[in-house]
């Protein structure tokens, strides 16, 4: 049986970024991914947005974690080479009465630590943005975009500059602790194996709900239900009359349809918020096609900040599926970090519900989880 010092389970950004950090303190690691390739699951199906920290509750991991996870990620990026803008975004009110939202969107940021908000008139926003429409807005300067892709081939890399291994077809089917060690039953290509671990963590994004069903010794209580809110995207046909990403107000845990750009100055916008039937009970039923039809909505948000949206614009783009680990009507929960001091097993780290802002922390998520680890 192989024996290793660590495992990740997952080859997303968070997997990846865990899995380079254990490897540059020394240890033996090995990431497995069930796919063929790394990163095809939430972290390929996102805005690839790196988000300031505006919206999290203080105090909270997302809000510590986002804001720290900025800074690394800024500084990763320009270090290493990996394609990013800091483009900057609006936040805007398209009614007098989101005014006051605004101003606490605004209190919650500094409350944060995001220092370098600026509050716009509606005649300052349109100075900067002449198509768009709002009694008032909140620029965000931190506030930039990524090549997700590029950043995960990047610590792909690392990771193996310092020794650590990647898997791919390797589907985790059940783990155990076993003599201060757990012990993993693997399928690759489709032939079981096991292997042993001094420390796991799970990083497996949609799956990791369904993981913690597959631990032995792991209470209920560290078993959340996975539920999933589908999120599709349309693309704009021709130029973004937009240089800045433009946010509505917040509803609730969903940031609104938004306007992002790509690298190349592409404009979408999405996700809108679909949450799937509890029929869906494995990220193995997820349906990605995103129906034309939803784009009806998605015209109708839009313009409220961009009253001239052409009519036929929008083409269906694609779309991904948010890990929630809390349903429709209860409130959106912090990103669950469950090391040894939450569930009492020694070795395991269990990354549950990690959803937006997961690209723009996962640096800082990796720290997160060597200091649970007790390795820092």
């Amino acid at each position: 049986m192989e024996k290793v010092d660590a495992v990740v389970i997952g080859a997303g950004v968070v997997g990846l970024a865990v899995g380079r950090a254990l490897a540059q303190r020394g240890m033996e690691t090995l990431v497995l991914e069930q796919d063929k390739q790394i990163g095809s699951g939430v972290s390929s199906r996102n805005s690839e947005v790196i988000h300031a920290g505006l919206y999290y509750p203080p105090g909270s991991l997302k809000a510590k974690l986002c804001v720290a996870g900025r800074d690394l990620l800024y500084g990763y990026c320009e270090a290493h080479q990996v394609a990013h803008q800091r483009c900057g975004k609006l936040v805007v009110a398209t009614g007098v009465d989101q005014l006051p939202g605004l101003q606490a969107l605004a209190a919650k940021a500094q409350g944060n630590g995001v220092h370098d908000l600026q509050w716009l008139s509606a005649t300052e926003a349109q100075a900067l943005e002449p198509a768009l429409r709002c009694e008032a807005a909140l620029l965000s300067p931190s506030t930039g975009i990524v090549d997700s892709h590029g950043l995960m081939l990047s610590l792909q890399g690392e990771l193996e500059a310092a020794g650590g291994a990647l898997a791919l077809c390797s589907k985790v089917l059940h783990m155990q602790p076993e003599a201060g060690a757990w012990r993993l039953t693997v399928e690759s290509d489709g032939v079981e194996m096991e292997l042993l671990a001094q420390r796991v963590i799970n990083a497996a994004g949609l799956w990791a709900p369904q993981l913690t069903q597959q631990t032995e010794g792991l209470g209920s209580a560290h078993q959340p239900q996975a539920h999933f809110s589908k999120g599709s995207y349309f693309s704009l046909a021709g130029r973004s009359p937009f240089e800045h990403l433009i946010y509505p107000l917040p509803q609730d845990a969903w940031l609104g349809v938004h306007l992002t750009l790509d690298l190349a100055g592409q404009a979408r916008f999405g996700p809108d918020a679909e949450w799937l039937g509890e029929e869906i009970r494995s990220p193995d039923q997820l349906d990605y096609q995103v129906d034309a039809g939803r784009a009806q909505a998605i015209y109708a948000d839009v313009r409220r900040y961009w009253p001239a949206l052409p009519d036929a614009s929008l083409q269906p783009a694609y779309s991904g599926v948010r890990p929630k680990i809390h349903g429709p009507n209860e409130p959106a929960p912090d990103f669950r970090v469950d090391g040894p001091a939450q569930h009492g097993l020694p070795g395991l780290v269990n990354l549950l519900g990690i959803e937006s802002p997961g690209l723009t922390s996962c640096l800082a998520l990796a720290e997160e989880v060597v200091q649970r680890l007790e390795l820092a």
